[in-house]
């Protein structure tokens, strides 16, 4: 009989709190206290969710974090800090890990506690666990598969192939990928299938 495998946790199988749906719920846009819940939610079937409570104002930004977790009551606070755009508008923000001290977008859900993904020493992703052969054999799909969104974005109406008699960047990146996926053979999905 063969042996249990003993895979890693992978960063896509973790609960996120992340930035950008805190904005997206609209946490951000007025100051003061706001609270609230998130959901997590498998098939449609709610599986587990936590209380926050986000404070957003000038003299301070962060978020408590209030749930249970092995019939344990957990609550803390991470900070939220600021920094300025690259783009020169605005600011973004981040997550203060409690514990790395590591500024972040998402926080993941790992032996009780919501933090950056470093903090946890065998967090990895899908990718890395991946066998080698799986790896060349996504390669190949990836390269070989064109979504329709390509094809509907190189020939949208009024799409800009030439400027000023030179070809466009971004006309040079979908035709680069459409001429790579055209020089696979037709058949090289059941060939891919029959290894």
């Amino acid at each position: 009989m063969g042996r249990y495998g003993n895979y890693p946790k992978t960063v896509e199988d973790c609960k996120v709190i992340s930035i950008s749906n805190l904005k997206k719920w609209n946490y951000f846009t007025c100051y003061g206290n706001k609270s609230g819940s998130i959901n997590w939610s498998r098939n449609g079937v709610r599986t587990s969710s936590i209380g926050i409570e986000v404070t957003f104002t000038d003299a301070q930004k962060f978020i408590i974090l209030d749930y249970k977790t092995n019939d344990e009551s957990i609550r803390y606070k991470v900070n939220i800090i600021a920094k300025p755009s690259n783009l020169g508008k605005g600011e973004v923000y981040y997550f203060l890990c409690p514990s790395t001290g590591k500024i972040c977008r998402k926080l993941y859900f790992e032996s009780g506690y919501f933090l950056h993904r470093t903090a946890f020493r065998n967090l990895m992703y899908e990718r890395q666990i991946e066998s080698k052969k799986n790896r060349e054999l996504l390669k190949v799909l990836d390269a070989s598969f064109i979504p329709d969104e390509v094809y509907g974005e190189r020939y949208k109406p009024y799409f800009k192939t030439h400027y000023k008699g030179k070809p466009t960047k971004r006309y040079v990146r979908l035709q680069t990928r459409i001429n790579i996926a055209d020089s696979y053979p037709p058949d090289t999905f059941e060939r891919l299938a029959m290894m």
